[in-house]
């Protein structure tokens, strides 16, 4: 009788401890049959979903490394904290998503659309960002070193405190963006459009922003150093207090 007990004992604890792999791997398999959009922190790696609506989608904290979304709908995602590294995020629609802390180191977003997305500390570093959209986002603190965003539209978007190091910004559209504080070590801006864009304390040196529209942009505090200004337009720019040594400045001087 007393093994009996033991035994039907044994194997209910069992199953207690085994309830929560069940649930998830339940979730998993609900989530990619579509029965489901909250799949947090599941293990999605490699996954394939592209061009699906997974609008509003709960994917916290889940495990996204090279999985694809191309043209996928994610309008209003959680993604905080998930790992997107290497994935195929080409052309997907994020607006709106949190992508708050989320790792997308290298990820591609090719003509995506991030608009009023919140990507705040989160991870860029060497993303694809060519042509996307991201007017109005929220990148504070962010890394984007050495991503490349030529021809990306940042307008309004909040980059204060952000590593744009070495970052690509050929031709980026970042009308009224904050960069506040960030890091522009040697970033590319050439023909860029930054009106009304502040810098004010920001970290310019080597910056090559040759042909730049900066008119109205305000610099007050921040280090040019070396900097590269040749044709760039700075009508009405606000440069208190802005170190300027050894910058090429528009008419050709350097500065002091």
């Amino acid at each position: 009788m007393a093994h009996r007990f033991y035994s039907s004992l044994f194997f209910t604890a069992l199953a207690i401890f085994a309830l929560p792999y069940c649930a998830s791997a339940d979730q998993r398999s609900d989530f990619l049959a579509g029965r489901t959009r909250d799949c947090r922190g599941c293990d999605l790696t490699g996954e394939v979903f592209k061009r699906q609506d997974l609008t509003g989608a709960d994917l916290t904290g889940a495990l996204l490394m090279g999985a694809n979304f191309h043209d996928a709908r994610l309008n209003g995602a959680l993604l905080a904290g998930s790992d997107l590294t290497k994935a195929n995020l080409n052309k997907a629609d994020l607006s709106r998503a949190n992508l708050s802390g989320a790792r997308m180191h290298e990820a591609m977003l090719y003509g995506a659309k991030l608009d009023d997305a919140v990507l705040a500390q989160a991870d860029l570093s060497g993303a694809m960002l060519g042509a996307a959209r991201l007017v109005r986002a929220k990148l504070r603190a962010a890394i984007l070193e050495n991503a490349d965003a030529r021809r990306a539209r940042f307008d309004d978007a909040d980059l204060t405190g952000a590593n744009l190091r070495r970052a690509a910004l050929d031709f980026a559209l970042m009308r009224r963006a904050r960069l506040d504080a960030a890091v522009l070590i040697e970033a590319r801006m050439m023909g860029g459009d930054f009106i009304e864009a502040t810098f004010v304390g920001a970290n310019l040196t080597g910056v090559n922003a040759t042909g730049a529209n900066l008119r109205s942009c305000d610099f007050s505090g921040a280090v040019l150093v070396d900097a590269d200004l040749r044709k760039a337009r700075l009508t009405d720019a606000v440069l208190d207090g802005a170190v300027v040594r050894g910058a090429r400045l528009p008419d050709g001087s350097i500065g002091e």
